[in-house]
């Protein structure tokens, strides 16, 4: 059984247009590219980044409008909190940079408790207004272009943003022999802080 033409319309612009806003550098993918090169609670991340992104773009596709309405302050203080929360994260990258000392060991994924990596998880997806621009008010506004489709619209971007974080999540394994030396971890942890205080002083000049 085949979708009617819009609803497979939908779902390929849902997909595409999810994909193309997921695949750019930023503070959630960098912390998954790096746990992916650890190999540390991989698929707890994977999992919490693919479902926070579920809800938001349910949230973007079917209720955007009534969350704004119902509490109007929510992204000035999304934006606040995420560009505190990015500048302390981007200093404690640096300083790893600075020091140095990082290597890949096969065990060194059970250095790393379970509990305060789906924390951090869940705060650079939460507290990320990034997250909520594509996915909530962008999503949001491409789905209206399919009233009669917006669940196919909704479940094509879920699709994408699935596939790009087990891709990228198991995918970093691949890079395990390049990160064996300390300086790729030095760069990589550079790279890292420049993303976060990138984004937060996007954020902070935004006011």
């Amino acid at each position: 059984m085949t979708m009617p033409p819009d609803m497979t319309q939908a779902a390929l612009t849902g997909f595409f247009t999810g994909l193309s806003l997921i695949v750019a550098i930023g503070a959630q993918n960098a912390f998954v590219l790096r746990q992916g090169i650890r190999r540390a609670h991989v698929l707890p991340v994977v999992l919490i980044c693919a479902v926070s992104d579920a809800v938001l773009i349910a949230t973007g596709v079917f209720a955007s409008a009534r969350v704004s309405a119902a509490f109007p302050p929510i992204l000035p203080l999304m934006r606040w909190g995420g560009a505190a929360f990015l500048l302390v994260y981007g200093a404690k990258a640096a300083l790893s940079a600075w020091r140095g000392g990082g290597h890949l060991e096969a065990a060194q994924g059970q250095e790393q408790r379970l509990l305060p990596v789906m924390g951090l998880t869940l705060a650079l997806t939460w507290l990320n207004p990034h997250v909520y621009l594509d996915t909530v008010v962008l999503l949001g506004a491409v789905s209206a272009r399919f009233p009669e489709a917006q669940t196919e619209f909704a479940l094509g971007a879920m699709c994408a943003s699935t596939i790009f974080f087990f891709s990228l999540g198991f995918g970093a394994r691949f890079l395990g022999p390049l990160f064996a030396r300390e300086l790729s971890w030095r760069v990589l942890d550079a790279g890292i802080a420049v993303v976060m205080w990138s984004i937060a002083l996007s954020l902070l000049g935004a006011f």
